[in-house]
């Protein structure tokens, strides 16, 4: 609630925002508080004992203080800043947004830092009329949307003092798939009369339809042992002998009663029929994508998987 109180810097018709004087907040660092401490003690003993060499002394740090704070605010003074959309991932990975940092002014800016981010942003310098892109790695923690609209920069520029930040508004989202499960039962196959050519016959004839939990009585030279190396734990591979196998991933196939377990089965098995270089489609509430292979078919899929239901498709208000 306080956050949403703030002053932000709106993002302008060109896709940058830029940070105005009232946009600026300021305080003292520890350190700041130290020295101030300092400051204080020294004034207050040179006062007592009429000391005019510490007096002179005393008002000649303050006056390096304020000096610093005037530059440590002007560090931020119309730096511009842009933010754009990175790679769709899967929910439990890093999403990547690709920051800009734009220096449109003829002096240097130091110590430039993004927060918030799961690492710890490298401090950035910029030249005159210089800028520099960051990646900014933020946690996901569900599927759908996962939207930056706030995005702090702060400064601490010259010596450490004072803490300087500000917030500018962005519109950048990543695409979060659902988490795939480890394993899935096997897709329904199609049932359609489309002709199909023939079984093969014979060592190796047989294509590769999926994986699904190990069972008891299970041939071990149809187990996955690169799943178990992934700590997938024992999974088995499956095989059907016709060349013209179509598959399709269908909600109601599944028997799972909760919705979001049953959303990461379907992710394993369109992961798994792409693997398989199978024609495959899906089959949602309300929804239904028609057969196809490839990459492209897959990363449909997973967008419609990862959008159904509840995910996030506008960004949260301001």
């Amino acid at each position: 609630m306080f956050k949403g109180l703030l002053r932000k810097a709106p993002m302008g018709k060109d896709g940058v925002a830029r940070i105005a004087a009232r946009q600026i907040y300021i305080l003292p660092t520890r350190i700041g508080m130290l020295y101030a401490t300092t400051v204080l003690v020294m004034l207050l003993g040179s006062l007592n004992y009429q000391n005019n060499i510490g007096l002179l002394f005393a008002f000649f740090m303050a006056s390096v203080g304020l000096v610093a704070m005037h530059h440590c605010w002007y560090n931020l003074l119309g730096l511009a800043i842009s933010v754009r959309s990175g790679p769709a991932v899967f929910d439990g990975a890093a999403a990547l947004f690709e920051v800009t940092l734009s220096n449109e002014r003829a002096g240097s800016r130091y110590d430039l830092r993004l927060s918030g981010g799961l690492d710890a942003s490298t401090p950035v310098y910029l030249n005159a009329h210089d800028q520099r892109g960051i990646v900014f790695a933020q946690p996901t923690r569900r599927r759908g949307l996962l939207w930056l609209t706030d995005l702090e920069v702060e400064t601490r520029h010259p010596m450490h003092l004072f803490r300087a930040w500000c917030y500018a508004r962005g519109q950048a989202s990543v695409l979060v798939y659902p988490r795939p499960a480890v394993a899935a039962p096997p897709p329904v196959q199609d049932s359609g009369d489309t002709h199909r050519p023939a079984a093969r016959t014979g060592e190796g004839a047989d294509d590769y339809i999926g994986s699904r939990e190990y069972r008891h009585g299970d041939s071990t030279r149809h187990l996955d042992w690169k799943a178990f190396a992934r700590q997938r734990g024992l999974v088995v591979k499956q095989f059907g002998g016709d060349d013209g196998l179509e598959v399709w991933i269908d909600w109601a196939a599944l028997r799972t009663p909760d919705a979001e377990e049953r959303i990461r089965l379907l992710t394993r098995q369109v992961l798994d029929a792409e693997a398989a270089n199978l024609r495959f489609g899906m089959r949602l509430p309300g929804t239904e994508i028609g057969l196809a292979s490839g990459a492209s078919q897959m990363q449909r899929c997973l967008r419609e998987l990862a959008l159904f239901d509840d995910g996030q498709t506008t960004p949260p208000p301001h």
